[in-house]
């Protein structure tokens, strides 16, 4: 029997954490507030978290605990890059578990989320009990090539990246071009390109097409923020070091990670997780077939509700 979604749930606590002079976090708890803690962090940069995203966890058995990035979701100001890289949603986090006076929780990251978990642990993995990890995104150079400058996503897509491609004006192509529009003055431009990266990439997302996923995905206000933070984060190659994750894995050589990762994901291929997986011996990885990037893919949600109840067994 496949697991499947926990019923859908409303928060019990809310609020915004003011983190510097400029931008406030958005947070939210759910399920049980006497249970083991857990945070669920989202992909992107720039997505936000969404109903779904506290229903891979027993609400009866887990403090759930989401927030939204910086200048996505209903975190304030919303779109705003200034001051907005790695370390400092790194330092965010961590200023939600004192907030909420939290000693160490269970953490959960897809996609970019996967990479802000890993760069979370690597740096405090005192406060770490378990990793959950789900479409594993290393944030190389390479890795960005791969999806957005002519990679082999776009080979296996060539339909959909010329309808992309088609967006942009006299043949500006490259991220930093696609990044220069979004940001620039000519706002309805700005916002046709932050469509087309968006829908690029979320049609990329699913193994089968899932047009209603798409459309989900890719309004206006999702489109703005996931398109200009993760050009803005990837022109910056994710404020990362070159090889940074896998380099310092041994920081996490005492918390167990169990890594979720479709066999055919367009988005982040799959020797994203074989090399994580090759750094992290001690490591659980689940390949998920039949399945794309998407966490909602039959198999993969099955895998990743599967780890959730086992990390209720380390405490």
């Amino acid at each position: 029997m496949m697991n499947d979604f926990y019923p859908e749930i409303e928060p019990y606590n809310h609020f915004l954490i003011k983190v510097d002079n400029q931008h406030q976090i958005y947070v939210e708890e759910c399920g049980n507030p006497n249970g083991q803690a857990v945070l669920f962090i989202h992909g992107g940069p720039g997505g936000g978290c969404s109903t779904n995203d506290r229903r891979f966890f027993n609400p009866e058995k887990y403090r759930i605990i989401l927030f939204d990035q910086r200048g996505c979701g209903r975190s304030l100001p919303h779109g705003c890059l200034d001051n907005n890289e790695t370390a400092f949603l790194v330092a965010d986090i961590e200023a939600i578990r004192e907030k909420l006076e939290i000693q160490d929780w269970h953490t959960f990251g897809g996609s970019w989320g996967s990479t802000l978990a890993l760069v979370y642990a690597q740096t405090y993995p005192a406060r770490v009990n378990s990793l959950v990890l789900r479409g594993i995104f290393l944030g190389r150079p390479k890795d960005t090539d791969w999806t957005f400058s002519g990679g082999g996503a776009t080979q296996i897509y060539p339909d959909y990246w010329q309808e992309y491609l088609d967006v942009l004006p006299n043949g500006k192509t490259s991220i930093q071009d696609a990044y220069n529009l979004m940001i620039g003055d000519d706002k309805e431009l700005a916002m046709r390109v932050a469509k087309a990266w968006c829908t690029w990439e979320i049609r990329c997302c699913t193994l089968i097409p899932n047009q209603d996923f798409v459309d989900a995905a890719t309004g206006d206000e999702q489109a703005w923020t996931m398109a200009r933070h993760e050009a803005h984060f990837m022109i910056n190659d994710c404020f990362l070091s070159d090889n940074q994750i896998l380099e310092n894995c041994h920081h996490l050589k005492d918390i167990p990670v169990t890594i979720v990762h479709g066999r055919f994901d367009i988005v982040c291929p799959f020797d994203n997780a074989w090399q994580l997986h090759q750094a992290l011996p001690q490591s659980k990885l689940i390949a998920s077939d039949a399945s794309g990037h998407a966490s909602i893919e039959t198999n993969t949600k099955h895998h990743l509700i599967e780890a959730t109840n086992a990390m209720l067994l380390l405490n």
